[in-house]
């Protein structure tokens, strides 16, 4: 009989040994990433990336041809100091463990505690990293966005001060409280992509900006107008095609929600295009490339927070009421108000942002995710409601703190170049150099030279 109890005494010791040995294990196969997602993720950061050189093609074409590499060099800027903020800072600052709603704890500064394993809070079948990569692109194009406003006439150096500064005192709250936990995410508020978090903080801030810099050298004498429109085309492309990685990534996970992100984006993307287009053929008479290319970053902005919560007939009408309202804004509110936002930063996408921010509150259907929640037209009378507290705390506190910011720097250094700088160019002034006429390169130093004496 004791032999007898004594086995069962070592057989029930050792299931328990086996059982508590094997928690951990159970534990890492709950947590095991998924080897399709992560590959998916990874395209997606990549595509997400591909934007900002794309928006710097956008952009200069846009732009006199004296400035094209100061714009394109704001855009490498931001992708270095961004992404290396990013690692430092700002990723604990947005996705560290909740500290009262507003921002994210330490716990991740330098990428503390972060590892190849998936993480339980954002993504549990992608490694942590590579949320962490996908994360910081969205914060790179975000930031790059904002150039647009005050193109042509800021100082470098204050230029390298007010990145860092915005993106670590505005980007990352303001995703802390959509995605990080923060408090409009506890509310309620829905943003697949960025519609508050990336376009209306940049938009809004864009605009604050543009006023407080002040106009352009000459904007209300003489037509400031495109110098390369195929550059502008080409970088409209790499934002359409990179587009893809930012709304459908933004599922983590490659999924069926994924795959509607991906078609709205494009439906809205198409029919921007075409409402814009339209806008400015009954008003001017004549459809032009630009706005073919504006209408379909407008419609791309309007969807980005709306992609995972709609169907593809609400994208269809949402990209028809952004063109011509943003047309609308940049080609006649613009003007009357009487304010420089060079390559309408906010006209397309504080404007478009805000659109596709409300529009979310209006057409998002549980039956096209169960995971969101029914906006007007579905009977969801609280959801428009909040999406209106989203959108109206992010123009409030990216208006206010981009204002903060400037004050700052503009007692630490001049904000502007001086106007006999703007007047040669960027290009030459700050750089040195001199996209179409490196033949000239003597003359254009002699120049530089006398302008920084």
């Amino acid at each position: 009989m004791r032999v007898k109890r004594n086995t069962g005494l070592v057989l029930i010791l050792a299931l328990m040994i086996i059982l508590l040995s094997s928690m951990p294990v159970l534990a890492a196969q709950e947590l095991k990433a998924d080897t399709g997602n992560t590959a998916f993720i990874i395209i997606c950061s990549a595509l997400v990336l591909l934007m900002t050189p794309g928006l710097a093609f956008f952009y200069g074409g846009m732009v006199r041809k004296k400035n094209v590499l100061s714009i394109m060099m704001q855009c490498l800027v931001v992708m270095s100091l961004v992404s290396v903020q990013w690692v430092l800072l700002g990723y604990t600052l947005a996705f560290g463990p909740d500290l009262g709603s507003i921002i994210g704890n330490l716990d991740y500064l330098g990428l503390h505690g972060v590892s190849i394993f998936p993480s339980p809070d954002y993504a549990s079948t992608i490694p942590h990293y590579v949320f962490v990569a996908f994360q910081l692109m969205f914060a790179i194009i975000t930031a790059a966005l904002i150039t647009g406003a005050f193109a042509e006439r800021m100082r470098f150096s204050a230029f390298i001060l007010f990145v860092l500064l915005w993106t670590t005192l505005v980007y990352d709250p303001v995703a802390h409280w959509v995605w990080g936990g923060g408090w409009l995410g506890q509310l309620g508020a829905l943003d697949f992509a960025g519609g508050t978090v990336v376009h209306i903080s940049s938009g809004v801030s864009g605009l604050v900006v543009a006023l407080f810099i002040g106009k352009r050298l000459g904007k209300d004498r003489d037509a400031i107008i495109p110098h390369n429109l195929p550059f502008t085309v080409l970088g409209a492309a790499l934002l359409w095609f990179g587009w893809f990685g930012f709304n459908a990534g933004s599922a983590l996970a490659a999924d069926g929600i994924a795959g509607l992100a991906f078609l709205v984006s494009n439906t809205c993307a198409a029919a921007g295009a075409m409402s814009w287009v339209a806008a400015e053929w009954i008003h001017h008479g004549k459809p032009t490339v630009f706005g073919g290319v504006s209408g379909a970053v407008a419609g791309l902005v309007a969807i980005t927070p709306a992609a995972g919560f709609v169907s593809p007939l609400s994208a269809v009408v949402m990209g028809i009421m952004v063109g011509p309202i943003s047309y609308l804004f940049v080609s006649k509110i613009k003007q009357e108000l009487g304010y420089d936002d060079s390559l309408d930063a906010f006209g397309i996408h504080g404007v478009g942002g805000t659109l596709g921010a409300l529009a979310t509150g209006i057409f998002a259907s549980t039956a096209v995710n169960p995971a969101g929640a029914d906006g007007l037209l579905f009977g969801g009378l609280g959801l428009f409601g909040i999406q209106l507290v989203a959108v109206a705390a992010s123009y409030l506190y990216a208006g206010l703190m981009t204002l903060l910011i400037l004050k700052v720097i503009s007692r630490v250094m001049p904000l502007r170049v001086s106007d006999a700088e703007e007047e040669v160019g960027l290009d030459i002034s700050l750089h040195g150099e001199d996209a179409y006429a490196y033949e000239d390169m003597g003359v254009n130093d002699q120049l530089a030279v006398g302008l920084q004496s």
